[in-house]
């Protein structure tokens, strides 16, 4: 009897060690994306470039929406996606918080798609008049430092007013029913809201932030697979070209994803920037700007090193390229 039971615990073993290899072995080929509702990965997603391109290698490709920055670094953190695209500041709130991962490419400055928003009929008029206000924004996001940026330039430190800390549907309803004064948002939101509202802009990102966005990849999954990284990069920047030389036939496709009027989805899609490449030393040293002003600031614990986490094209990837 207990050799019976010995044989059939060794079985499960087995059966175990196989499921156990044949996960890895799934998780080896699958390249998971995290993607938010509107931007270039919607548009690659759509495409369908990136499968056809790693099916040649054996990869599959899974997609998973979040609904902003922060959530989707989250995700990257606790390893339910290998890559996704965020603004600035969500990649310094991640790092700040143990995340591994790694900055891979980004996009152009988009200093016009982000912007604080004031109700159509307030009487506010310059970012100085904020000082005792209630400003809503979503923690953790690009808007984030545009926020602490304006009021710098104002005079004012985020000390100065009182932060709203709510995700974009939230935000938009207690700007609509006046509980805020103000409203720190992105595009599409931001359209939106200017078309539908008529919100005013008191202060975008021009001469003031660069307004980046980046693509990052958990550390694991781009130190052992640099090709499907380099690859990947390459379809963003093919999709974002085709993009600005399409504005018309991407209005079309990107309004029903996002249930906006084409008026409003252009308006987002003209300021986004487009042509992905690789970290340059500039990028870089912008990002450690924005990681020493919120450590500066006490919003994250600690100092951070942004050239540590800077993902390196391997020489022998390029050179197969």
């Amino acid at each position: 009897m207990r050799t019976i039971t010995l044989r059939r615990s060794l079985v499960a073993l087995f059966a175990a060690a196989i499921s156990f290899g044949a996960i890895t072995h799934a998780q080896a080929e699958t390249l998971r994306i995290g993607y938010q509702k509107y931007g270039t990965l919607v548009l690659l997603k759509s495409s369908g470039a990136l499968e056809k391109r790693l099916a040649e290698k054996g990869i599959e490709v899974q997609w998973t929406e979040f609904p902003a920055g922060p959530q989707l670094l989250e995700g990257l953190n606790v390893g339910s996606i290998d890559f996704g695209t965020t603004g600035e500041t969500p990649p310094v709130f991640a790092q700040a918080a143990g995340a591994d991962l790694l900055y891979v490419a980004f996009e152009p400055p988009a200093p016009l798609s982000e912007a604080i928003l004031l109700p159509k009929d307030s009487p506010i008029t310059s970012v100085a008049e904020l000082k005792g206000k209630k400003v809503a924004l979503n923690k953790g996001s690009n808007v984030h430092y545009l926020l602490v940026r304006a009021l710098e330039e104002a005079g004012l430190s985020i000390t100065d007013i009182t932060p709203v800390y709510l995700p974009p549907a939230d935000a938009r309803a207690a700007f609509e029913r006046g509980s805020v004064d103000a409203w720190v948002i992105w595009d599409p939101f931001q359209a939106a809201a200017e078309q539908q509202l008529q919100a005013r802009t008191l202060r975008d990102g021009q001469g003031l932030v660069s307004n980046h966005q980046f693509y990052l990849a958990a550390r694991p999954f781009a130190e052992k697979h640099p090709e499907v990284v380099v690859a990947l990069v390459d379809e963003i920047r093919k999709t974002g070209e085709w993009t600005r030389a399409n504005v018309d036939e991407v209005t079309a496709q990107v309004a029903p994803l996002l249930g906006l009027s084409p008026e409003i989805t252009r308006a987002a899609v003209e300021r986004q920037s487009y042509g992905a490449q690789l970290i340059t030393p500039e990028v870089a040293s912008a990002q450690q700007k924005i990681a020493d002003t919120f450590s500066d600031l006490k919003l994250i614990p600690k100092r951070l090193s942004i050239a540590e986490v800077i993902w390196r094209q391997p020489a022998k990837v390029a050179q197969a390229q």
